[in-house]
């Protein structure tokens, strides 16, 4: 701490120094910030009281790169930028954070350097990614965390066997899916509460599992399978689980993030955020992890200007696409991809590195889609060169990158791919102009997987100038649904791709016409949907049995913002989300249409169905269930039954209870009149008027002439 100088002491020296003090402006001198040169303020004694310093604990924010190139002073600094470069890359290097040793005698570098970032996450994963790291031929980087050095000193000279630790099991993370009952659950966002419900439509009521305020800062998200719940904070990612309730089982350290995006298989979580500019010329920096989900490690990083990141997709934030990254289908995890200029990147997950060391080159592509059960993307690319070369549609196979099948589109306005959830089939919607340019019209090549040489149908509508609203295809099924035609009442077409007359042809089933709707939602299990009238529609709902052609019921949830099928298909969640003030909350529904029951929320923000994997029983098992299906619903009829009665026997006692608080209140009011009674006889001069019997009025009628008046009238007889 410098020393305190006093007053005198300035004064003296500024004689020494034939410097007049009185012709200073004192109060024009400003220091720098946090700087006083020894001379404390006397206003306050307060700030002569230093508050301790507070160091951190260890060094874990520091590493030491070994294998450095050994420089003479000349190229001291070039070697050092060189350095900065490489590590400013992975994380923040502190100010005076870069520090490179040199020889007192000969001025030349020792061969390691010191670099001290702001976060130890940030040095370990400096670690983690420059460790063997190729300078050059003769230099290969040696990276170590400071605070490993003691753990290296102390190391015995003898070798001794590690100590076997008992095996302790784990939480088994699937316990919910062993529920008795064979509910599911769901997650809400409300205020700063996030709840875990089991939907017990027996009770019509939810029953609460877990509940917590402030679990997130921004929203939640399940994993794909249901195992994990993950949660978003300004630190980072986290992901939680367990049998009886939800403990915290990894972090992922990613300041500022603001998306995740977890692989199919939940093996990775891909996390993004994107940060201001220093320069407001330029672009927003963007950072994508990829991590383990179990372990917690970053498998591979990307970072760049979003611009590098805005190709293609359905739209993120600051004008990224989202999800970047695509995942192959099924739960292997093998593959991912993402768009670029010109090229498609495809990534294998052993190395995290691209196939074959270089991206798919496709000239102008703009959208591409997985396969959500193989190895096979389709790709869209447009018009060129002012339609001479016509735009298309191709099937890529992956990790071969063989085309498998391509079809040539003309005079495109746009196209969207559709894949159904098998991988059977894929539907491409495509808009094409007509021969005047001045309006489009719509149809749907249909694309066969599964057959060979993958046959392409063409399916146009029966009025082709029809806007389409949506389309669905029915999951695990060969059945879609389009909405088509003008608001506010569009018509509603159902089509099969497989029929027994007119095997590999496409046929309609039925057209509803004039239907309030403008998006479609099928049961997870196919065969019923829902046709939904959402925003401008307020809320209009039609249950639909596709395989009967016939509607079940009708309802309506108003303002409705959002709708969702339970993972086994027997329950809907309506939602309205705090984009509305008014009537927040959630309606759970049956799969055919009837109301269970209401629960309303104020700033309702999330309503999400826990998924489940996929069954482990065989097709032929499952076939033998439906068959047999009388033999098991006998326990759960029995269930049922006794839920009616002790639900019926609840209605009982609440009906008696209701009749005893009557008849509580009647019997009070009348001891009170009784009470009042001498005075309302005195109020009525002694007249007891409560005792007189009842009379009946008459109503009688009496006419009286008010006026009398006489006009005479002409009369023309011709």
């Amino acid at each position: 701490m410098a020393e305190v100088v006093s007053m005198a002491d300035i004064e003296a020296t500024a004689q020494r120094h034939g410097i007049d003090l009185s012709s200073v402006d004192l109060d024009s001198i400003r220091l720098p910030p946090g700087e006083d040169f020894g001379i404390k303020s006397d206003d306050d004694e307060d700030l002569h009281q230093e508050d301790p310093l507070e160091f951190e604990a260890g060094f874990g924010n520091i590493i030491v790169v070994d294998n450095l190139p050994v420089v003479p002073p000349e190229k001291f600094e070039k070697l050092e930028g060189v350095i900065r470069k490489i590590y400013s890359q992975i994380g923040v290097i502190r100010e005076g954070g870069l520090w490179m040793p040199v020889n007192p005698e000969t001025r030349k570098t020792l061969g390691y350097c010191f670099i001290e970032y702001s976060t130890p996450q940030e040095a370990e994963l400096a670690r983690e990614k420059t460790n063997g790291y190729k300078l050059d031929k003769s230099h290969i980087f040696a990276v170590n965390l400071f605070d490993d050095f003691e753990k290296y000193m102390n190391i015995p000279d003898e070798w001794t066997p590690a100590e076997i630790k008992p095996y302790t099991p784990g939480e088994n993370l699937q316990q919910w899916l062993t529920d008795e009952k064979a509910r599911d659950q769901f997650v809400i966002r409300a205020g700063t509460f996030t709840e875990v419900f089991w939907n017990d439509p027996r009770q019509l009521m939810p029953d609460l599992v877990y509940r917590r305020q402030y679990w997130t800062e921004s929203f939640v998200q399940w994993s794909p399978l249901g195992t994990y719940l993950a949660t978003v904070h300004r630190q980072g990612a986290a992901v939680w689980g367990g049998a009886t309730t939800f403990n915290r089982l990894m972090r992922f350290a990613h300041p500022q993030v603001k998306l995740i995006d977890f692989s199919p298989g939940e093996k990775y979580l891909v996390t993004y955020s994107s940060h201001e500019p220093s320069n407001p010329r330029d672009t927003h920096r963007v950072i994508l992890n990829i991590f383990d989900v179990r372990t917690g490690k970053v498998m591979r990083d990307f970072k760049g200007n979003a611009d590098e990141f805005t190709t293609g997709g359905s739209g993120g934030v600051s004008g990224v696409s989202w999800p970047i990254f695509r995942w192959a289908g099924g739960r292997e995890d093998k593959y991912f991809a993402r768009i670029g200029k010109n090229v498609i990147s495809v990534y294998e997950t052993e190395t995290f590195t691209l196939i074959d060391k270089k991206s798919l080159k496709v000239e102008n592509v703009v959208d591409f889609n997985w396969s959500p059960t193989d190895p096979i993307i389709a790709l869209f690319v447009p018009e060129l060169g002012g339609g001479n070369q016509p735009a298309r549609v191709s099937l890529v196979q992956i990790p071969g990158k063989e085309e498998l099948r391509q079809k040539n589109l003309f005079s495109v306005s746009d196209c969207k791919m559709y894949w159904q959830s098998n991988g059977e089939y894929l539907a491409v919607k495509v808009d094409r102009y007509t021969k005047t340019k001045k309006s489009t019209y719509t149809g749907f090549e249909l694309f066969r997987i599964k057959e060979r040489d993958i046959p392409i149908e063409v399916l146009e509508l029966d009025n082709k100038n029809d806007k389409i609203v949506a389309f669905a295809w029915e999951p695990k099924g060969h059945r879609f649904a389009v909405i088509h035609g003008d608001s506010p009442r569009p018509d509603i077409s159902f089509y099969s791709v497989r029929t027994a007359h007119h095997t590999g042809r496409v046929s309609k089933l039925a057209t509803l016409k004039g239907k309030q709707a403008n998006a479609l939602y099928w049961s997870p299990a196919g065969r019923f949907i829902v046709l939904a009238g959402l925003k401008g529609f307020n809320g209009q709902l039609e249950f639909y049995n596709v395989d009967e052609l016939e509607t079940m019921a009708t309802g309506e949830h108003f303002m409705a913002t959002d709708i969702e099928w339970d993972p086994t298909g027997r329950y809907v969640a309506t939602s309205v989300t705090s984009v509305h003030e008014m009537e927040n909350g959630f309606h759970i529904w049956s799969f055919n249409g009837k109301l269970l029951y209401r629960i309303p929320k104020d700033h309702f923000y999330q309503f999400l169905w826990r998924p489940r994997p996929p069954s482990l029983l065989s097709a032929e098992k499952e076939d033998e269930i439906a068959k047999n299906l009388k033999k098991y619903s006998k326990k759960y009829e029995a269930e049922d039954q006794d839920v009616s009665l002790q639900l019926s026997e609840q209605d009982r006692k609440k009906r008696k209870m209701l009749q005893e608080e009557w008849d509580a209140w009647v019997s009070k009011w009348k001891q009170l009149h009784e009470e009042e009674r001498e005075l309302r006889v005195q109020l009525r001069d002694g007249e007891a008027s409560d005792g007189e019997e009842e009379y009946e009025a008459k109503e009688v009628e009496v006419e009286e002439v008010l006026e009398v008046q006489e006009e005479v009238v002409a009369f023309d007889l011709d």
